[in-house]
């Protein structure tokens, strides 16, 4: 055949959404709406990426389509989708022009052979037979004259692709594990006009899917090759740490795991834990969320012995967390990503700062959602939740009458609230952001918690460690805010709520492994035990069509 092999690429315009967090406090005002989602916009221009032939003489009868799909059962699933296009079209060829078959036809069945590259376990659907159709030694030639069943076969292989790999699992997956964001949606049925007027001198060079997607896909590839590769063996320590200056044959063998993982650049077999060993174990714990002391300690040892097939599939659920959220979010908002215990500000979808966080317990698990956050509380009460109240507060008031008066605490109505000042549970500032999980960012007098590696001690709500710079970041297009007013408002006596004139979305994400800006794929423990089951629903939603 004489179609070229070209880059396949692909076009894709949605609306916005993404990631988000949860408390299980109640607030008294905070707690008046209940909406976890972004207000909606204007549906955008969705489109379905390609590049399709223009011409419009070419056509076929729409009867050969119910005929493909009584020959071809297993792509019925996507029948109505390939009607609903051709339909649209008048039944044009898009693969084929006055020419013969077009070059995107060969790129596309390229992408779609190796579906497995995606981190999903499905495969070709009629692989022998959509050879055959695109074979040069196919007793028929496609290249000089249209056909209608290798035109029903690539499109309707690209719909099976597109659906497998850019939408994802459907809602049910979501629900069981616990991701309250409102997802991407793909319309299927509004994409042609744009396909047919896309110059392929025009073609982006992304598919439609967020960026994390690409960048853990690459990253899969090279752990499924150090794992068929037989090198990644077992540590077997001699003893409980190694630090620089040590010397141990167990050296060697650490060498060679990073070696492998990229941390270390090269393996001089030396038994002498060296400066550019110490370098490299730093990187590595990085990575992985421990504290980057240079020394290879338990929590280090167990992260380099932990195996690779699990590795493995943590990318692969963290794929498809990725397949659920918007190509990219061209706004200002805020994303805390709880297995990370971080908070991360974006300005036009570029991160601009971090800082650390403490989020829910297992037993108090922050929640995965979004809003908007329109508020700004300085000193503010702390209003005890009901729970708290009635299994941590009045059986400490029975033991001892002046409890209260001790914690800084009093009687509002029949609710329990705490004070304002620096022994406040809330510290000197809280940041509202309206949903029905009761769940909000604040200030803490527990700084000492956020050094630590694993960060989840809150009952669900999310503590951050620069309160002050927080406040000075919501409010920035608040010229009356100064500093001097903000540091003045957080150490007042009395309780004060101002409105923030800009909301920020806030969400609330979980991934439990990505790629940061440096380009190193990072790892961190299913604090809630989330990974396990999407990795199941994965496999099972593959048997599928």
């Amino acid at each position: 055949m004489t179609y070229k092999k070209l880059p396949f690429i692909l076009v894709l315009g949605f609306g916005a959404v993404l990631l988000s967090i949860g408390c299980n406090s109640s607030n008294g005002k905070e707690n008046t709406v209940a909406i976890d989602t972004i207000p909606k916009k204007p549906a955008a221009d969705i489109t379905m990426p390609g590049n399709f032939s223009l011409q419009t003489k070419l056509t076929f009868d729409s009867s050969n389509i119910p005929v493909f799909f009584g020959k071809y059962p297993e792509l019925k699933p996507y029948e109505k989708d390939v009607l609903k296009f051709y339909q649209n079209k008048k039944f044009a060829y898009a693969w084929f022009d006055a020419n013969g078959l077009i070059e995107q036809a060969g790129n596309l069945f390229n992408k779609i052979e190796n579906i497995a590259d995606e981190g999903l376990p499905v495969q070709l659907l009629y692989n022998k037979e959509f050879h055959a159709m695109l074979d040069n030694d196919s007793t028929e030639s496609y290249t000089e004259k249209e056909n209608p069943a290798l035109e029903l076969m690539l499109t309707a292989q690209y719909f099976f692709y597109a659906k497998k790999i850019w939408s994802g699992m459907g809602d049910k997956a979501m629900r069981e594990t616990n991701w309250n964001l409102p997802r991407k949606k793909l319309a299927y049925d509004a994409f042609l006009d744009s396909l047919l007027n896309v110059p392929s001198s025009a073609f982006m060079k992304n598919e439609p899917v967020f960026r994390q997607y690409g960048l853990l896909k690459a990253f899969l590839k090279k752990y499924r090759s150090i794992e068929e590769s037989g090198k990644w063996k077992p540590i077997k320590a001699d003893k409980k740490s190694y630090r620089f200056g040590d010397s141990s044959k167990v050296i060697i063998e650490i060498r060679e795991h990073l070696l492998l993982l990229g941390d270390l650049g090269k393996n001089n077999q030396s038994t002498l834990f060296d400066n550019e060993l110490e370098t490299a174990v730093k990187n590595f714990q990085q990575r992985y969320g421990i504290k980057d002391d240079g020394i290879v300690g338990n929590s280090m040892l167990a992260e380099l012995n932990y195996p690779l097939s699990k590795r493995v599939e943590q990318i692969i659920v963290n794929m498809e967390r990725c397949r659920w959220l918007p190509v990219s979010l061209q706004t200002d908002y805020i994303v805390v990503n709880i297995p990370e215990f971080k908070f991360h500000a974006y300005e036009h979808d570029s991160l601009v700062w971090s800082m650390n966080v403490v989020v829910g317990t297992a037993l108090n698990k922050t929640a995965i959602f979004n809003g908007m956050m329109n508020t700004v509380v300085f000193s503010p009460y702390w209003n005890v939740p009901s729970s708290i109240k009635n299994k941590e507060i009045l059986p400490a008031i029975r033991r001892n009458g002046n409890y209260l008066e001790r914690n800084h605490m009093e009687w509002n109505g029949s609710n329990i609230r705490q004070k304002p000042g620096p022994w406040n549970a809330l510290g000197k500032v809280k940041f509202l952001f309206p949903n029905s999980h009761s769940i909000y960012l604040h200030d803490t007098p527990s700084k000492s918690l956020f050094s630590q590696d694993k960060r989840a001690f809150s009952h669900g709500c999310i503590r951050v460690e620069e309160p002050r710079r927080l406040a000075i970041y919501v409010l920035r297009h608040q010229p009356e805010w100064t500093e001097a007013r903000i540091d003045s408002a957080m150490n007042a006596e009395k309780e004060l709520y101002v409105k923030v004139t800009k909301p920020i979305p806030v969400f609330i994400a979980y991934f439990t492994s990505w790629v940061d800006r440096a380009g190193r794929i990072n790892f961190r423990n299913d604090i809630y035990k989330r990974d396990g089951r999407l990795a199941e629903m994965i496999i099972e939603n593959s048997k599928l069509k």
